[in-house]
């Protein structure tokens, strides 16, 4: 039943229809049952992968091709149209390969795109091949908050499986254990004052100024700040310059928090 409510369109009361496909030892094994299950129930958002989990997209399986669509109305650069599901599966995939390109090299904050990046750092997570590096106070500020009882929560657009790869897989271990929960694009856009409050509702605070925002981006401070939240800015090698006067207090450490 909980599940249900991470399916976009649907809450605890709705009735949803999922199908359940036997679990492979490989994850490309699971093409042709994933395939008969999509067919099968074609108005489906999500396949349960029995003792592994769930995978959820869009409204419908066709949606899976319109944010393509769209791109090709709106006459993006870079857009290659899908070829229809009767022609070569190779042809297909191709097609599909070259428009993630084509997003990825346009930096595009796109949710489908930020969930197959996740897809991607699982494989290199789990086969030993990737290892984020994070700053030398992020874990000693993680571990000093939860002992003080405070809980820290994840804002990113970056998908939620893949905050949960990032802070799992760090040159300091696991810093999962410190987090309470992880907030991702399909909450909205960063920059967007609503958005701020429905996370204030949603942990349960009497006020939104209970909360603590810590960025890098100045467009999400404004946005922070417009929605009553504290907030603080962090400066890092590598950051974009913040102008004159901007009206926030700013660390270079975590440390200083």
């Amino acid at each position: 039943m909980e599940m249900i409510k991470g399916i976009q369109g649907h809450g605890y009361y709705d009735e949803l229809v999922v199908p359940i496909i036997e679990n492979t030892a490989y994850e490309n094994e699971l093409t042709d049952s994933f395939a008969k299950a999509i067919e099968a129930y074609p108005k489906t958002t999500a396949v349960l992968v029995r003792n592994h989990g769930v995978y959820v997209w869009g409204d419908s399986w066709i949606s899976a091709k319109t944010q393509v669509q769209g791109d090709l109305e709106k006459g993006v650069n870079g857009a290659v149209p899908i070829p229809p599901d009767h022609v070569w599966k190779e042809e297909v995939i191709g097609a599909m390969i070259a428009n993630v390109e084509e997003m990825i090299n346009a930096d595009r904050k796109i949710t489908s795109l930020k969930q197959l990046l996740g897809h991607i750092w699982q494989t290199g997570f789990e086969n030993n091949e990737l290892k984020v590096v994070v700053f030398d106070d992020v874990p000693k500020a993680l571990e000093k908050w939860h002992a003080f009882g405070k809980k820290v929560y994840i804002y990113s657009s970056s998908s939620r499986l893949t905050q949960r790869l990032i802070f799992g897989n760090t040159n300091y271990g696991d810093l999962r254990k410190y987090l309470s929960g992880f907030f991702d694009a399909m909450v909205g856009n960063k920059k967007d004052a609503r958005r701020y409050i429905e996370i204030s509702e949603s942990l349960g605070v009497d006020k939104p100024s209970e909360i603590l925002f810590v960025t890098d981006v100045l467009q999400e401070a404004v946005a922070a700040k417009a929605a009553g939240l504290e907030v603080i800015i962090s400066i890092r090698l590598g950051n974009f310059l913040l102008p004159d006067n901007h009206g926030f207090k700013t660390v270079h450490s975590f440390s200083e928090i």
